[in-house]
């Protein structure tokens, strides 16, 4: 399917009205004086756009996923129904380019310094110390951007833009999922932590970023930014070398890479072991089929077959098993050599702790009855503030018998009991009294309706004398 057919599904275009999709289809290369924050918002759309475009592989005759192709052919591969193409592409390319979102792809091979050193990007270093004809030169090479873009054609601004450029926001994005498929698995054996690049491609390509598959020239970036700007891993021609520990300076040695050849090994006669099993299985399932055909001769050959190779498999599998037993001896090996360093970093660190000057026997000793003379001149000090507390009480008279305290709280006791039986007997009249008022109350209600009745008797039985 076509890229711009595709285009309505990604996220920036939802919801977008059509005045909006043109004007950011729209040469924005003079808003970048005119209106500088219609210009950043523009140009932070279509860094989000490029970076979903790449990621999900969407580029014309590419199948990079961390590299954008920057051509003239790009803009037409974005064609927008209403919007016709991007007239900006070129304009945005540069800027990115300028605020390191974009780098070119061949100088972040070359490069020695990490992309996040501050004095990395040539074009840092060249407005301080050079004139403006040698500046012109590096905007025609592409090393450093234009001053003002606004007016430059599109075809002169894509002359020195084209090419391609590592988009960083991808690259980090798949190098943390390396690094934590890794840590998920590391610790195992040293062999964990080797990967040839076809072992590499093997174990990450799939997993960098969702749904794809990252390219050759996708890996060779990503193994770069994580030796020289993560500084996870470590290389030596083929040899790719998670870095797990901090104890020396870290290096591919000869004992990584006589595992890496082991583990490579090991790999490559599984493979052949699962190839003959497949061959085995397809020759059982044609013999059955030239038996059921009444064709004798052919399931026979196949018969034939199937039995070579099930030498040829008990071969293969003799060899695995040594290869497997010499994989698991040399990392035990290389795991004891970790081990025994370990210690002796552990050795030394404790001895230089057990150097130091505090630590001497005599110095030990010496604190030690400083501090039992210390505090048994603060007891004496307590015993005698203490002492002289008492004395003072004393003089002063402030010493009380303590029966006397027994007894005044006992008569205080005494009194709030007394005091709580009182207010208990005044609440029970209080309530006698009312249930008395209230059974008089009812008496005479009784007594009223009684009469009542009495009164209004013989004016009923003269009404119904009447009737």
């Amino acid at each position: 399917m076509a890229v711009h057919h595709q285009l309505p599904s990604l996220p920036t275009y939802n919801g977008l009205s059509a005045s909006r999709i043109q004007s950011l289809y729209a040469d924005i290369a003079r808003q970048k004086h005119s209106n500088p924050t219609s210009y950043r918002a523009n140009v932070a759309w279509w860094h989000t756009t490029l970076d979903a475009i790449v990621a999900r592989g969407w580029q014309p005759q590419s199948n990079d996923k961390l590299i954008l192709h920057a051509d003239p052919g790009l803009p037409d591969a974005l064609r927008y129904e209403g919007a016709g193409k991007p007239l900006c592409l070129g304009t945005v390319v540069t800027e990115l380019a300028s605020t390191h979102a974009l780098i070119p792809h061949a100088q972040f091979l070359s490069a020695t310094q990490s992309i996040y050193d501050p004095g990395w990007l040539p074009y840092r270093i060249a407005s301080y110390v050079i004139a403006k004809p040698l500046w012109w030169a590096l905007q025609q090479l592409n090393v450093v951007g234009t001053e003002d873009g606004g007016h430059e054609s599109d075809a002169e601004r894509w002359r020195r833009v084209k090419g391609d450029y590592v988009v960083v926001t991808l690259l980090e994005r798949a190098a943390d999922a390396v690094l934590a498929k890794q840590r998920s698995r590391a610790g195992a054996s040293l062999a964990d932590s080797l990967y040839s690049f076809d072992s590499f491609r093997a174990e990450f390509a799939h997993a960098a970023l969702p749904d794809v598959v990252l390219s050759d020239s996708d890996l060779r970036v990503l193994v770069k930014y994580l030796e020289r700007d993560r500084r996870a891993v470590i290389t030596d021609k083929e040899v790719i070398k998670f870095i797990e520990s901090s104890l020396e300076p870290p290096a591919v040695t000869a004992v990584d890479q006589g595992l890496l050849e082991l583990k490579t090994a090991v790999s490559s006669m599984s493979a052949q072991v699962d190839s003959i099993t497949a061959k085995i299985d397809a020759c059982t399932e044609k013999a059955g089929a030239a038996l059921r055909q009444k064709r004798k001769e052919l399931a026979l050959s196949y018969i034939r077959s199937r039995k070579q190779l099930e030498t040829l498999l008990t071969q293969r599998l003799g060899s695995l098993e040594i290869l497997q037993s010499t994989l698991l001896r040399v990392e035990a090996a290389a795991d004891d050599i970790q081990i025994l360093k370990t210690y002796e970093s552990s050795t030394t660190t404790l001895r230089t702790i057990l150097a130091h000057p505090a630590l001497q026997r005599a110095a030990v000793e010496g604190t030690l009855e400083a501090l039992a003379s210390a505090s048994a001149d603060a007891r004496e000090v307590d015993d005698a503030v203490r002492l002289g507390g008492e004395a003072a009480r004393a003089d002063a008279g402030l010493d009380i018998d303590e029966d006397e305290l027994e007894a005044e709280l006992a008569a205080l006791v005494a009194e709030g009991e007394a005091e709580r039986r009182e207010r208990e007997d005044v609440e029970r009249v209080r309530r006698e009294q009312e249930a008395r008022e209230s059974v008089s109350l009812r008496d005479v209600e009784q007594s009223e309706r009684a009469q009542g009745s009495r009164q209004e008797a013989p004016v009923r039985e003269a009404l119904a004398e009447a009737a």
